[in-house]
């Protein structure tokens, strides 16, 4: 019997189990619960994204000209102006390769899990239990290190403004720390007291996002004082002491590639959001489109306003943005205002980051991925928001950010899994896409809205090599002659989370997941 011929639903009021068959299935169901029917889920969350609201979360979660700023000392200390400015054409460029073929397979599968569904989906029949549990692993890594991240910049950037206002603050791991929790409990409230204003909150961040940049970049350019064209498209920089330039190019390519990951982020919400096999392609190519454009224009802006390139790298706030901006407006007071609407707009994004973590912690908790995953894969009957993994990812990264006390190298170490999680997944779920494309009558697959049609492959394998580059790059120190501090944890933490996930599978996951679980009989997905 097939997912649409018999449906075992419970009512979110009386808790009674219904029964539909085909024909009442047909007629009770929307066209985003038949959706939802073809893979065996149904229809537990409340649908109030659209289109702007869509836009407004993945805009909140890339926040591309927010992070090239943040990020910007790795890439001038090593590459300098020139190698940030051609990078990040080729970043961008990889980057919407890698939103193209995710929003193909997002308009076929529109569910909560992203890469892990995709995979599931799309995997033969002998792999795809391990190959989707891994891709789960994965996507649940990536977004709750994302989380920490963003935490961890908004309160270390705070500290930076401190810093530059009274000389005489010391800054401490701990003082980071607390500020971390307040940053995390904005994107707590935002999801638990506001959560069902969500589609409206991301709607008013995309206001936010556009009004910050013009915010910034307007007195920027007009206040400073310019550089030649010369000395930013030509001055390439091997600050860090590699062997060659172009090797030191390579090694701050995380910069750019870094502040254009994360357009999958409205998938997570696939399950809120209404039509979405056709909403959620156009939000991710959209985002790509519109977040490169404001990266670029921010990037070139700070290209041509910065100072000595030394002194920008050196800064004692942590930040060269910080004192990028003081020097373009010529004060104090104008460098610090610049930066509160930095700090203002990252904060905000708080509420997207923590809702795209905690619906994939929920889309593979109620797939038996997770520990607690009874708990974690409940929803909330008034609220119809899965409460439980919202909490989970707060209690999970307050847990997490008593590491900075510890030690900063190491908690950037976590966060630095950000990237290769990311990409890893991406690469996973790509290679099953491409293998399906290869291996199966185009007739066969569950096509969406959105199609590459005869581009699939070519498109698919560029996008791969991209990744695979950006991927290995993401692992490099900033500089040969590493310290303790001053060494890049990323390839360490990341062996750690894989082997922490296969020695789970090995001792509780096998047992316990058989791949995503059909809700409506308990049947797992057949292949298609």
């Amino acid at each position: 019997m097939s997912a649409i011929e018999m449906i075992e639903d419970t009512d979110l009021k009386s808790g009674a189990t219904v029964r539909h068959t085909e024909e009442g299935l047909r007629s009770s169901l929307s066209n985003d619960e038949r959706v939802l029917a073809r893979f065996g889920k149904r229809q537990q969350l409340r649908r109030g994204f659209r289109t702007l609201s869509a836009v407004g979360l993945t805009c909140g979660l890339t926040l591309t000209w927010i992070t090239i700023s943040m990020t910007l000392q790795y890439g001038l200390q090593n590459g300098g102006p020139a190698g940030l400015f051609y990078g990040y054409l080729v970043a961008w460029t990889g980057a919407a390769l890698q939103a193209v073929v995710m929003a193909e397979m997002a308009s076929m599968i529109p569910l909560a899990g992203g890469p892990f569904n995709w995979v599931s989906v799309l995997s033969p029949a002998w792999c795809r239990k391990f190959l989707s549990y891994l891709a789960g692993w994965l996507s649940v890594i990536a977004w709750q290190s994302f989380v920490a991240e963003t935490c961890f910049i908004c309160g270390t950037l705070l500290q930076g403004l401190l810093i530059l206002n009274y000389p005489w603050y010391v800054p401490q791991r701990w003082h980071g720390t607390l500020l971390f929790w307040a940053v995390l409990g904005v994107g707590l409230l935002i999801n638990t007291w506001l959560g069902r204003q969500l589609p409206r909150i991301e709607g008013l961040m995309l206001f936010l996002y556009i009004m910050g940049f013009f915010g910034v970049l307007i007195p920027l350019i007009y206040l400073s004082p310019h550089k030649s064209a010369h000395d930013v498209f030509t001055v390439f920089q091997n600050l860090g002491g590699w062997s060659t330039t172009s090797l030191s190019f390579f090694v701050g390519f995380v910069t750019v590639s870094g502040s254009l990951v994360g357009v999958d982020g409205c998938d997570h919400i696939a399950e809120e959001i209404q039509n979405a096999p056709k909403i959620i392609p156009v939000s991710m190519l959209s985002s790509i489109a519109f977040n490169g454009s404001l990266g670029f224009s921010m990037l070139l802006a700070l290209l041509f306003c910065m100072g000595d390139i030394v002194d920008q790298t050196q800064s004692k706030t942590g930040y060269p943005v910080i004192d990028i901006y003081t020097y373009a407006v010529g004060s104090v007071g104008g460098g610090t205002a610049l930066t509160v609407v930095v700090l203002a707009v990252n904060i905000f994004s708080s509420g997207s980051v923590v809702a795209t973590a905690s619906r994939m912690l929920w889309a593979f908790s109620r797939e038996n991925g997770l520990p607690f995953s009874d708990y974690l894969s409940k929803v909330h009957r008034g609220t119809r928001l899965p409460l439980f993994a919202i909490f989970a990812t707060a209690i999970l990264n307050v847990l997490v950010s008593f590491i900075n006390i510890a030690s900063t190298a190491a908690f950037q170490a976590f966060v630095g899994v950000t990237i290769a999680s990311w990409f890893t997944s991406f690469l996973l779920a790509s290679s099953v896409m491409l293998y399906k494309r290869l291996t199966t009558n185009e007739s066969e697959l569950p096509w969406g809205p959105f199609r590459l049609k005869k581009w699939g492959i070519p498109i698919t394998i560029v996008a791969q090599a991209y990744t695979i580059i950006g991927l290995f790059w993401s692992f490099w120190p900033y500089s040969p002659d590493v310290t303790a501090e001053s060494m890049n944890y990323s390839s360490l933490m990341f062996g750690g989370a894989m082997l922490f996930s296969l020695l789970f599978w090995v001792l509780w996951g096998r047992k316990v997941y058989v791949g995503p679980i059909l809700e409506i009989d308990g049947r797992t997905v057949g292949e298609i």
